[in-house]
């Protein structure tokens, strides 16, 4: 009996073991993948640019090489930024393009505004449409600009909002842009570049940065400064990793999986080809590209699809948390609904380094990442709890899930200054270096919370899209302030939003209650720095 019991006790302690360097060894693997990534992008991005010093685009429009864009935007309640996004897509520079806004069936004045503004006149309707979609009420062009079109549809969500935008419109290229977003002036003409460079090429995607901060005149950005919000100042941070390896990375290695919805450019025969974006999820802009790319491949067709680093578009991000929760809920959503939908690529050789590395990756990385990051916390804090945590462990634990994360974002942040000094002022690096440190204490974990409840809600069968309050950008002393009233926050809500602020608080405290109480038992500290809570870990 006491041997079976010895035994016993051995095998749970083995096994608790084992559980330990399972968690380590995730959290090191995905970091160091991560940081990698950054290297490979840097470099790349580093060829890039002197090959493209070089690359005369004035002489392109001289010729007969560029190619007509149709540029598609989206609007659903759009009615606080719809006439600044707008103008700002007029105001392009490109000798042939079209603005095609496609209002989805909104509840709000987004149409009357687009009427009254532009001057708008009815014209016939298309016939013999190539994509399905909702039925469209009515199409519209300007007065004032010839060549802005407005479709205006019963709601079907932005996909659907998309493919009628896509039969509607008539040149060789389509860039799909959210309506509250703004391009740079020159950014089609660098898209183009790419188009031309390589006559295979069926999408594009560019970087997309965030106004919220930046000083906006005549809808150009004209001062890159970093917002005074929280929220806004992390996901800055975020947008510059995510763009910096989650996008140059993987075009490196030819598997690039994901354009953002915000901005990409993409060959209008390639997209009515595979019928338009899928309108039944919530992730239409990466399903499309894995789409395209399966497409493409099980036809033997010679393609490419690439990310080009150097165009800005620049997007307005949520200010709150209810908001930002709901987008990163949607975003996780729409990955698992991609990757599930093409779960024949998983490990298949046929598809090359898409089926072998790439999807590998967003499986078991980017999908399940966050479910084995909650479970890993989760796993610590039962440890600290029931007094069986070890200090060797909690070092291991807290160097390779917080401080790798945090040698992440820094050296992304470096690397992303290095190449395009995108923000000017010692003041800006000095935030966002603050930042891409202490978004790994407290945000990051709530960050993983909202992805993995995502996970779950896909598992579900959850399809809803969830609205985001539009902050609006105001040409009037060009920055982004609240326009709208953001109504009474119920009970649910205001609970969140405490327990969202608790956990800002707790994790760096708890965090740093652990590193104390460890360097205690490594007699880095004297025993008076010993915190009583923690006196009874082994």
């Amino acid at each position: 009996m006491i041997d079976f019991l010895i035994t016993y006790f051995s095998d749970g302690i083995n096994f608790i073991e084992s559980i330990n360097w399972f968690f380590i060894s995730y959290f090191f693997v995905i970091n160091s993948i991560y940081i990698i990534l950054v290297g490979v992008s840097f470099f790349y991005i580093r060829r890039q640019q002197k090959y493209f010093t070089v690359f005369d685009l004035e002489g392109l429009f001289q010729s007969d090489l560029y190619k007509s864009i149709s540029i598609l935007t989206p609007a659903y309640n759009e009615e606080v930024n719809i006439i600044d996004s707008v103008e700002a897509l007029l105001q392009l520079q490109y000798p042939d393009f079209e603005v095609v806004v496609i209002n989805d069936g909104s509840t709000d004045n987004t149409l009357g505004k687009l009427k009254s503004h532009f001057e708008l006149y009815s014209v016939q309707v298309p016939e013999d449409l190539p994509i399905e979609h909702k039925p469209i009420r009515n199409v519209y062009r300007s007065r004032r600009y010839e060549y802005l079109i407005v479709v205006d549809k019963e709601n079907g969500q932005k996909a659907d909002a998309l493919n009628a935008g896509i039969n509607v419109s008539t040149k060789e290229l389509l860039c799909s842009i959210d309506a509250d977003s703004i391009l740079d002036p020159d950014v089609l003409k660098k898209m183009l570049r790419a188009f031309i460079e390589n006559d295979k090429l069926i999408a594009a995607g560019g970087i997309v940065r965030i106004a919220n901060g930046c000083t906006i005149e005549n809808y150009i950005v004209k001062e890159v400064n970093v917002s005074k919000n929280y929220l806004a100042r992390v996901q800055t941070v975020e947008y510059l990793r995510s763009f910096l390896f989650g996008r140059v990375g993987w075009d490196f290695f030819d598997s690039l999986l994901i354009i953002s919805g915000a901005f990409g450019v993409f060959d209008r025969q390639a997209v009515i080809e595979v019928k338009g974006y899928a309108h039944d999820t919530v992730g239409e802009d990466m399903e499309l590209i894995v789409r395209l790319h399966r497409r493409f491949r099980e036809k033997n067709k010679n393609y490419s699809i690439k990310f080009l680093p150097e165009p800005v578009c620049w997007t307005e991000v949520p200010e709150n948390w209810n908001d930002l929760s709901k987008q990163r809920n949607r975003w996780q959503r729409g990955l698992a609904d991609s990757l599930w939908r093409h779960k024949k690529m998983l490990f298949n050789s046929s598809y090359g380094r898409l089926g072998l590395l790439a999807m590998p990756y967003f499986v078991f990385i980017e999908l399940l990442g966050p479910v084995i990051e909650i479970a890993g916390y989760t796993y610590f804090l039962g440890l600290l709890i029931t007094g069986n945590l070890n200090e060797t462990f909690a070092l291991l634990f807290i160097t390779v899930a917080i401080l790798l994360g945090v040698i992440l974002s820094i050296s992304a942040l470096i690397c992303e200054e290095t190449i395009f000094r995108r923000y000017p002022t010692g003041k800006n690096i000095s935030i966002l270096t603050l930042f891409a440190f202490i978004e790994n204490f407290g945000y990051r974990q709530i960050h993983a919370w909202w992805r993995f409840k995502g996970v779950l809600d896909f598992i579900k069968g959850k399809k809803h899209w969830g609205d985001m309050v539009r902050l609006g950008l105001d040409q009037s002393d060009g920055s982004i302030i609240r326009k709208d009233n953001l109504g009474k926050v119920n009970l649910a809500e205001k609970l969140k939003l405490a327990g969202y602020r608790f956990t800002l608080f707790f994790i760096p405290g708890l965090l740093m209650l652990l590193i104390i109480n460890v360097l205690v038992q490594f007699n880095a500290l004297p025993e008076f720095f010993a915190i009583p809570l923690f006196k009874s870990v082994p």
